[in-house]
């Protein structure tokens, strides 16, 4: 959706989901959030009456779904369908990007499950939502790609827990070392399971 089409609330919505993969849930404020979305401030209560809980738990379930739909983009993208070559895709993402911006930035998911998963149920229903959102097109990929139904799951949960260890390792580091590391030692791996 181009930005010009967004209404107030869904770049509110985005707008958090930016906000907080660059500065953490605690450090993104209600007014930061109407600001980047260039939205009226008192567009927050109108759209978020639950307050930040409701908007991060929002700005979270974006982030999942964002994440499931890059699957297709990047199994489309794939000059040989493998597993290894989709992880290798879901990590250049995050590698061209520190090549080009810096490490300032993670993922919203990992973020809002870091600083607010146990400040409330709903918070922490929408990080295991958005990781679920996720996860499924990757297992749906996976068994595309000749991995069997039963271990599709499980691989895409590993391919997510290595993807989201590396970017914190590679955040903190300032290096994209973790990101290249985790999709050679993986790849052979992911590789094997296929049929």
């Amino acid at each position: 959706m181009a930005e010009a089409r967004r209404g107030p609330r869904e770049r509110m919505v985005f707008s958090a989901a930016q906000l907080i993969r660059r500065d953490g849930v605690g450090a993104t404020g209600m007014r930061e959030v109407a600001a980047h979305a260039a939205a009226p401030r008192g567009s927050l209560q109108h759209y978020f009456p639950g307050g930040k809980e409701q908007l991060v738990s929002e700005a979270v379930t974006w982030a999942g779904r964002y994440a499931g739909k890059r699957i297709a983009r990047f199994v489309a993208g794939l000059d040989e369908p493998m597993p290894s070559a989709l992880f290798a895709a879901m990590v250049t993402q995050w590698t061209d990007e520190y090549a080009a911006d810096g490490f300032a930035t993670g993922c919203p998911v990992a973020a809002a499950t870091v600083d607010r998963v146990s400040a409330g149920t709903s918070t922490r229903e929408a990080v295991a939502d958005a990781f679920a959102t996720w996860r499924g097109p990757l297992a749906e990929a996976l068994t595309g790609m000749g991995v069997p139904a039963a271990r599709a799951e499980s691989l895409a949960t590993l391919m997510i827990s290595a993807l989201e260890g590396a970017i914190i390792l590679a955040r903190a580091e300032q290096d994209v070392r973790p990101l290249t590391t985790v999709v050679r030692e993986l790849g052979p791996l992911l590789d094997s399971a296929a049929a």
